[in-house]
């Protein structure tokens, strides 16, 4: 694959990249079977790699009250009011793994409201895209509709910190122009082979 499939800036080259960044990388291919795109395309800037993968993993991969599945539905919900094709079809194939549910990234893209999840669930993503869309209007009603949820302060800070990470997820995948790799289109849609 070309570095212009990847991204509109130059994908560095596996070996020239510091230690740290090539590990990661290698990491997640071992783990994945293919390297996805954001890895590479981030990788042309190290420092900022860091970073990103460091609050990335703080938000995604903590303890907390919401499940994996949930945290994903997040980042696919605003990634679709956000247009950014890369977040939907990588975070989707996520969700869909996780939800156990070929359907359901699909319908959290384009409408969460009618989407195959829960009460509880479609309440958190009303205040994951208020915070993604108008987070200036967020007020107390907003946090107390959580709470008829069963959410706690602290879920409110992870819903609407995933929301605004993904924001700039999104901006930067535009910015650069990353397409997602193939093999998240099929991701969680077929029965895995034995």
């Amino acid at each position: 694959m070309s570095d212009a499939a990847v991204s509109r800036y130059p994908v560095p080259a596996l070996e020239d990249l510091p230690e740290d960044v090539r590990a990661r990388i290698l990491e997640v291919q071992e783990k994945a079977g293919f390297v996805p795109n954001v890895f590479l395309a981030l990788a042309h800037r190290p420092e900022e790699f860091r970073a990103f993968f460091a609050y990335h993993d703080a938000l995604m991969l903590k303890e907390g009250g919401l499940t994996k599945a949930e945290r994903e539905m997040i980042v696919v919900a605003t990634s679709g009011a956000n247009h950014c094709l890369y977040c939907v079809v990588a975070h989707g194939a996520i969700l869909r793994i996780y939800a156990k549910n070929p359907r359901v990234a699909d319908q959290v893209a384009v409408n969460y409201r009618d989407a195959e999840i829960t009460p509880r669930q479609k309440a958190m993503l009303a205040f994951a895209l208020k915070v993604g869309q108008d987070s200036a209007a967020v007020d107390d009603d907003d946090f107390a509709a959580l709470a008829a949820h069963g959410f706690s302060a602290e879920d409110a800070w992870d819903i609407g910190a995933i929301a605004a990470f993904f924001a700039l997820s999104n901006r930067m995948a535009a910015l650069v122009q990353m397409r997602p790799n193939d093999e998240f289109f099929l991701l969680g849609r077929l029965p895995k082979k034995a």
